[in-house]
């Protein structure tokens, strides 16, 4: 038997400050949880919203694409394409929300310079490099916020877990603790005043 669980005013105390602790890890807890839900949603709106202007750049740079492959023939632009720098400013870093580390992927977009010369090439052809540069820059964004997304997700599972644990298991546990501690005491009082009249009826007998 756990020594803790005996019917004294110090495992009284003791339970009382578990059932306080414990209860105050819970409101923590839900606080956290609903802190990253709205974090959560907030990512969620912002990757619809960056996911729908992907698919319409997409739309755009692919029909300037088509109409330069045409306009130019595509083994042309196929050499042009060749010709564009490699994307290499790309940092990443961390920031912490209520514990829970999410990306924050740095890029600057730089200006666009030209790799190929404006007589041997078509409108078309800009258009198509235009577009396919701001998709690129709104990919770089939809990634930092879906990734942001599911580590928020992961962090408010854990959370939920450890919230239910506390609400569900240790809360009621230490409830019933204090609960069968204060009821033996006050039992065990209640024997030690009747034992006490009683010997106090049996002196005023004597």
């Amino acid at each position: 038997m756990n020594p803790n669980t005996f019917p004294t005013k110090g495992n009284l105390i003791l339970a009382k400050n578990s059932l306080a602790l414990a209860s105050q890890g819970y409101e923590l807890m839900d606080k956290k949880r609903n802190i990253l839900l709205r974090e959560l949603m907030g990512l969620i709106d912002q990757a619809k919203e960056i996911q729908s202007e992907i698919d319409t750049t997409y739309t755009e740079a692919y029909k300037a694409l088509q109409l330069a492959n045409m306009e130019l023939g595509i083994h042309f632009v196929e050499e042009m394409a060749a010709s564009v720098p490699v994307e290499n400013s790309i940092r990443i870093k961390t920031r912490s929300i209520m514990g829970t580390e999410i990306p924050l992927v740095q890029h600057e977009p730089a200006p666009m310079t030209l790799s190929y010369a404006y007589y041997s090439t078509r409108e078309s052809l800009d258009a198509a490099r235009m577009n396919f540069e701001k998709v690129k820059d709104l990919t770089i964004k939809l990634s930092m916020v879906e990734n942001s997304a599911y580590r928020l997700a992961a962090s408010i599972r854990k959370t939920q877990k450890r919230a239910n644990a506390l609400k569900n298991i240790t809360i009621p546990m230490y409830q019933a603790l204090v609960t069968d501690i204060t009821n033996a005491l006050e039992e065990k009082d209640r024997e030690e005043f009747t034992r006490l009249k009683i010997i106090k009826r049996a002196k005023k007998g004597a």
